[in-house]
């Protein structure tokens, strides 16, 4: 799942050339995007969109990117692709996502992003890609028949990031690799063409990874074929009861806190506390006394009433797509004026001007 907030002002382009440097004052920026999958799950909302929301207030340039470039590794029907981006739109505004903070926009409206990936795909060699486990595990799933889109998407992400100068990158676990093949891109582009683009860094989500309510020794996903293994923040409070009621413990009815030997209960106790702002320690503490059938009630519960607002926000925003578009179409504008500058210099070091 990426983020931005910019102001022209402030976008830090490259200044004049002296001996191979580019001066320019680095600006703190944050990127980060998510696919459009539709509406997210309890997982990329405590994960990542709920830490989006604290970084927009907190610093001063900011970008979000919707990536339906990316999301074209795994093919979906175009009017579906369509239906998904103005969902997980309506999502990200619903859970306190601001455009007036941040610049929230669409990946393929900035076509920057996919000149920029070419640039870099010159300088990124083929064993480097097909080492990253993500390629093997997706190839894997696409009968070993990977496309040329999937191979090189690493290096789009990498264009997405260095097309802002981004600074800092909210990442997941997963995909730190991937922004480390960021960050080895970036020194192989300063070291040919001058120091121009500074080294992004991960900020790691310290959310603790939510694990499938079916099988807790996988992460929560949108694409699990089992129905009752991912809570969505638009579910009704009735999918979101019977989804809890069936999630996977074990044996002993007792509530505690031990993700190696009992990693469904612990998965619980995470989502709750993660959900509530309270600590684990906290959360064993309310759960004293109870079983493991009421305290999934008492999690599903705290969902419930943290998604309420939010699932109420999204129906409402969905009834209005021609707002969503106009939002990312304003983002992408905003986007294309931060992006314009720093490319045409690149172009410039490049030799294509």
């Amino acid at each position: 799942m990426f983020e931005f907030l910019c102001a022209m002002i402030l976008s830090g382009h490259s200044g004049q050339c002296t001996k191979g440097k580019h001066t320019s004052a680095v600006v703190d920026r944050i990127f980060s995007g998510i696919q459009p999958t539709g509406t997210p799950h309890l997982g990329n909302y405590l994960g990542a969109i709920q830490n989006w929301v604290r970084l927009q207030e907190e610093s001063s340039s900011v970008l979000y990117s919707i990536m339906d470039m990316h999301s074209l590794t795994m093919p979906k029907e175009p009017s579906v692709l369509r239906q998904n981006i103005l969902d997980t739109t309506a999502a990200i505004l619903a859970c306190g996502i601001d455009p007036k903070k941040c610049f929230l926009f669409r990946q393929s409206l900035v076509p920057e992003h996919a000149e920029l990936a070419w640039i870099l795909g010159c300088i990124t060699n083929v064993p480097r890609l097909l080492r990253l486990p993500q390629w093997k595990m997706k190839c894997a799933s696409q009968n070993n028949e990977g496309t040329v889109g999937l191979l090189t998407y690493p290096v789009l992400q990498a264009a997405d990031i260095l097309l802002y100068k981004s600074t800092r990158v909210p990442v997941g676990e997963d995909q730190v690799l991937h922004l480390e093949l960021a960050q080895d891109i970036a020194q192989h582009f300063n070291k040919k063409y001058g120091e121009f683009f500074p080294m992004p860094k991960a900020i790691l989500s310290t959310t603790k990874k939510i694990k499938s309510l079916r099988d807790p020794a996988m992460k929560m996903s949108k694409s699990d074929s089992q129905k009752l293994a991912t809570v969505n923040v638009a579910d009704s409070p009735e999918e979101i009861v019977l989804k809890f009621r069936k999630a996977v413990t074990d044996f002993t009815s007792e509530v505690t806190y031990d993700p190696e030997s009992r990693p469904g209960v612990s998965n619980l106790v995470s989502i709750h506390a993660a959900v509530t702002g309270l600590s684990i320690k906290e959360v064993l503490q309310q759960a004293a006394g109870l079983d493991t059938a009421r305290y999934k009630m008492v999690v599903a519960e705290s969902v419930i009433q943290k998604f309420a607002p939010i699932r109420n926000e999204i129906k409402k925003l969905q009834e209005d797509k021609y707002h969503l578009i106009k939002v990312l179409e304003d983002g992408a504008e905003k986007a294309k004026e931060l992006a314009a500058p720093i490319y045409q210099e690149i172009r410039r070091l490049v030799g294509f001007q």
